[in-house]
């Protein structure tokens, strides 16, 4: 296909979905103290709430990827966001904590495919050197789709109430299956495909340059979303007592750079491969300042901690790398597998994190304000940065030992 038919047909409609998916993956951050005085929740509840999209998500990672590869993006993703779009309504209607938790789940059922099926369209639209540059072009729409969830829904809570907002995203998530459906080519799979086995996710998880990615970048990236999404918001308010408005907006600008950095990072990783150096190089050296960025949470750097939260989100966007280095490394026919094992521990990983954030904080008895301590936060993002280390410190140590250290083999760094 021609480059604006690729645009029109493949990358818009599936980027709407993958806006979509990010909009509600982050929106607790702003709905979260709606949620908390409406149910009266602990940190400990709250985690779980939100992080029940992440579980869900994980969940359906593997049948999604076997689902693409077998019956192509545009089929599966009309299934699942009517799935996304009866969550949302329900979570609208929830009338006590384990509501919203199924409610919840549901929509991460839903919106499970929705960067992988755009990975799988787009893979198969492009050239395998233009991925990196148009995934961060996509990942860059979820950060749009994140900046959304922040001050745009603050704004609208002036209109409409938390139930109001998720009913107007669950017609969004419907119209927007309805628009793939219409849109995306309508691709059958290659003669003599067989149906996907378990034997060939396996496969993906035993391939050498997959474990290699995900020994560097699963545990930052898990720490980048499940933090992001929620307690960036309460670390802020906690800590540097702003209110909820100005909250809303230093998640708007972190949003931002999100979008800023995923364009960026796409960029910098295609001039780096023209200059012999890999993506695996980029991403150490990205997740290296990533940590540094948490260090200054971890040292209460309270000069900026306004700065810290907006470069928490701009320097944590090289983790979204991790999908182009993995799809550029599998075959034409598992990289919806792929993406999707990747998906699958990253998500599980990001649940975790958000939850056991939220039970660690708990450990804490808040003011009358209902604020905890500085010295809790600092302790549990101390303990964000020490499940990372080891990550980067074997990649580091194994880099070293190769010929011409980091500076080469940009083949070898990304195969």
């Amino acid at each position: 296909m021609r480059g604006p038919q690729v645009l029109f047909t493949v990358f818009l409609p599936f980027a709407l979905g993958h806006y979509l998916s990010s909009m509600l993956r982050t929106v607790n951050a702003v709905l979260a103290p709606s949620l908390v005085a409406a149910f009266g929740l602990s940190p400990g509840q709250l985690g779980v709430l939100t992080s029940a999209f992440f579980f869900a998500f994980a969940l359906v990672q593997l049948p999604v990827g076997m689902a693409l590869d077998r019956y192509g993006p545009r089929r599966v993703q009309l299934v699942l966001l009517m799935v996304a779009a009866g969550g949302a309504l329900l979570f609208a209607h929830g009338a006590t904590f384990a509501e919203l938790v199924v409610a919840r789940a549901i929509i991460g059922l839903g919106l499970g495919g929705c960067f992988m099926s755009a990975v799988k369209a787009i893979s198969a639209s492009i050239a395998p050197a233009k991925l990196p540059s148009v995934q961060g072009y996509m990942i860059a729409v979820g950060g749009l789709g994140a900046a959304s969830a922040t001050l745009p829904v603050r704004l609208a809570l002036d209109f409409t109430d938390w139930r109001g907002l998720f009913t107007v995203l669950a017609a969004l998530s419907a119209g927007c299956a309805l628009l793939i459906w219409l849109a995306a080519p309508r691709g059958a799979p290659p003669p003599g495909t067989r149906a996907p086995t378990m034997q060939s996710v396996l496969a993906v998880y035993r391939d050498p340059a997959f474990r290699r990615t995900a020994q560097l970048m699963l545990i930052p990236h898990a720490v980048f979303f499940g933090v992001q999404g929620l307690w960036i918001g309460r670390w802020l308010s906690d800590v540097s007592h702003y209110s909820d408005a100005a909250v809303a907006w230093l998640l708007y600008l972190s949003m931002a750079a999100v979008i800023f950095g995923s364009i960026a990072v796409g960029m910098l990783t295609e001039w780096a491969a023209r200059h012999g150096i890999g993506p695996l190089d980029v991403a150490a050296i990205g997740i290296g300042l990533f940590l540094l960025v948490q260090l200054g949470v971890v040292l209460n750097f309270l000069p900026s901690l306004a700065l810290l939260s907006v470069l928490f989100s701009l320097v944590g966007t090289i983790t979204g790398l991790e999908y182009a280095i993995v799809a550029q490394s599998m075959p034409p026919t598992l990289t919806g597998r792929a993406a999707t094992c990747l998906n699958l521990l990253i998500f599980v990983g990001a649940f975790v994190v958000q939850a056991g954030f939220g039970q660690l904080l708990g450990l804490w008895q808040p003011d009358a304000a209902g604020r905890y301590p500085a010295a809790a936060y600092r302790i549990v993002f101390a303990l964000m940065v020490l499940i990372q280390l080891p990550g980067l410190a074997s990649f580091v140590r194994g880099r070293w030992r190769m010929p011409g250290h980091w500076f080469s083999h940009a083949k070898n760094s990304s195969t």
